[in-house]
């Protein structure tokens, strides 16, 4: 990179200037970008203090465009800093900034250049503004990612315990070892799910939500803790087909020439907390509400099979939660699937 150090007196106060952010659990790599050219990267520590110190700097950078990842949680803390601060930010699936890097046919993959390639992207992408949720939607969402992750271990410990128990060898004390630590699970997710619940009760735009949530059958308060941590925090402004797209369940057709017809599947280039919250609700929505369960019927009888239909529901029921928190009303049945009348 050019050997070059920033100096905000040398910035004319025309031209626009970006930079990219390569965000990891413990290290930020900045580089900016000034009429093409980089700037050497600087390194912070991803915490709170070297956010801020980041911040302070880059807001000295008139019109500064900042681009970073969406990596998981670790990009969070920083974007709401430098968005706090003035400063302009863009946040991008990792794919995108992935496919990106592919265009420019960047030989090299290390911090550096990463932070560079975002770079470029903010330099010559339109600038799409990251939009910063609301505190208690942030409190939500951790919440909500806190509980699932402890839902997992669950999961896992269930599993090994259900292991054990297939040997007449497994001493007693280990098997109650076992069965202890699920109980001290359940206890943990019994604990957070009460604290997630009594936030959204202090705020009436997240106590109406959940109403509107629960009014789907198959999504009790745990299931709807997990689909608005994830949810509310989006842009007002984004479309349900976006939603659709964000959360990974848009189909992605792969046929090229006459040879080459592959199966349709759903990207998965999204977020895959909202398809892992989706899934049991709908098998159980499926189940338990007979509109959404002759949706799927139909599907099967086109052809489909389960799991295709089951992503189908999960699609059109992500565009019935969008109209419904846009309209404020709750889940109309009749409306998601009318059953066909029998002629007699």
């Amino acid at each position: 990179m050019a050997d070059q150090q920033i100096n905000s007196a040398s910035l004319d106060t025309q031209t626009r200037i970006f930079a990219g952010v390569d965000v990891g659990s413990k290290e930020l790599v900045l580089v900016v970008r000034k009429n093409g050219k980089p700037f050497n990267p600087q390194k912070f520590s991803n915490t709170p203090a070297d956010h801020a110190r980041m911040a302070k700097k880059l807001n000295k950078l008139s019109g500064i465009i900042v681009c970073m990842e969406a990596t998981g949680s670790y990009h969070f803390d920083l974007a709401v800093a430098l968005h706090d601060a003035g400063v302009k930010v863009m946040v991008i699936n990792p794919k995108v900034s992935h496919n990106f890097a592919k265009v420019l046919m960047n030989n090299s993959k290390t911090d550096d250049v990463d932070a560079n390639t975002l770079a470029v992207y903010a330099e010559r992408m339109d600038f799409a503004p990251w939009s910063r949720p609301s505190n208690e939607k942030i409190a939500l969402r951790c919440f909500s990612r806190r509980i699932n992750a402890l839902t997992d271990q669950k999961t896992a410990a269930k599993n090994q315990l259900h292991a054990l128990s297939a040997t007449v060898e497994t001493p007693k004390a280990v098997l109650k070892d076992a069965q202890a630590a699920i109980d001290q699970l359940d206890k943990r997710i019994d604990q957070l799910t009460a604290g997630a619940l009594a936030l959204i009760e202090k705020h009436p735009e997240l106590s109406r939500a959940l109403v509107l949530f629960t009014s789907i059958k198959g999504i009790a308060n745990t299931s709807a803790i997990a689909l608005m941590g994830e949810l509310l925090i989006l842009p007002a402004d984004m479309s349900h087909r976006e939603w659709v797209k964000f959360a990974g369940l848009d189909p992605r057709a792969f046929d090229s020439g006459t040879s080459v017809h592959k199966k349709t599947r759903i990207s998965k280039a999204g977020n895959s907390q909202i398809r892992a919250a989706l899934y049991m609700p709908v098998w159980s929505a499926v189940q338990h509400d007979r509109h959404i369960k002759a949706y799927y019927q139909h599907l099967l009888d086109m052809g489909k099979l389960p799991l295709q239909a089951c992503c189908a529901v999960m699609r059109k029921l992500l565009h019935a939660i969008h109209g419904m928190l846009k309209h404020d009303k709750p889940f109309d049945n009749t409306r998601f699937y009318a059953i066909p009348s029998i002629a007699e």
